[in-house]
């Protein structure tokens, strides 16, 4: 089914209209240091999917990612105030800067919530809390490459 006269265009993908694909221009991003160890698995979890071939020789822009800031709230609380559902929110801000001239191309605020059960293990509360603060992490670095292809999309 072809989609000619509709104005879609997909984002990944070269046409007649794009001299270089987003997949080029997500490799030509160096991806500055993140601080913590949530801030290392997410810098990973860039590099996963920005380097598809080794990272860039002269890269063209540099990302920038702030700490990130993480909060707990609890959601579901029981008629004794035990707590059965917790939620986890990660804050970060990015910045693309153009390597050459120093402009900024792209400031955004982005956030990742995620919930989890609390039970009544501990290693099971603290292995729950973990695996969804790795999934929202992977939901930032989702959002990250999202806004970058969007912004590269659009520039073209």
């Amino acid at each position: 089914m072809q989609l000619t006269s509709c104005g879609f265009h997909p984002v990944y993908g070269v046409n007649k209209y794009t001299a270089i694909g987003i997949e080029e221009h997500l490799a030509a991003i160096e991806i500055g240091d993140i601080p913590d160890r949530e801030g290392q698995f997410l810098r990973n979890a860039l590099i996963d999917r920005f380097y598809r071939e080794g990272r860039p020789a002269n890269p063209l822009y540099k990302l920038t990612v702030s700490p990130i800031s993480e909060s707990r709230r609890d959601l579901d609380v029981t008629i004794d105030s035990d707590t059965t559902r917790g939620q986890l929110t990660l804050k970060t801000n990015i910045s693309l800067i153009d390597k050459q001239t120093s402009k900024v191309l792209l400031q955004r605020p982005l956030r990742s919530i995620a919930s989890y059960n609390i039970l009544a293990s501990e290693f099971a509360n603290r292995v729950s809390e973990q695996n969804t603060r790795e999934n929202a992490l992977n939901g930032l670095a989702r959002q990250i490459e999202e806004q970058l292809a969007l912004h590269f999309k659009h520039v073209q």
